[in-house]
């Protein structure tokens, strides 16, 4: 799992049938520390994410088993919003 912070949301007008219902926010992810590490990308919200708030996030195979049909073409979902971090 990978930390990240919402700075969006995308708006489709067309998706694949598998992602009804399902967000897609846009996440930066973050270090341990809260600084920027990589470039953002678009995830699945399956925790109703808010723009704003820091975010725990899975990609590859593991992706697609969190949405709630178990299937899905993304690369990355969000599966939980952190409310606390100690280092």
């Amino acid at each position: 799992m990978f930390l990240g912070h919402v700075i969006g949301k995308v708006v489709a007008t067309r998706k694949d049938p598998s992602l009804t219902g399902i967000r897609l926010l846009i996440v930066q992810p973050v270090d341990h520390a809260r600084n920027r590490a990589g470039r953002p990308l678009v995830a699945a919200d399956t925790v109703s994410a808010n723009q704003g708030e820091t975010v725990y996030w899975i990609s590859a195979h593991e992706a697609p088993n969190a949405l709630p049909g178990g299937y899905g073409p993304v690369d990355a979902t969000i599966v939980g919003i952190a409310d606390r971090i100690d280092v």
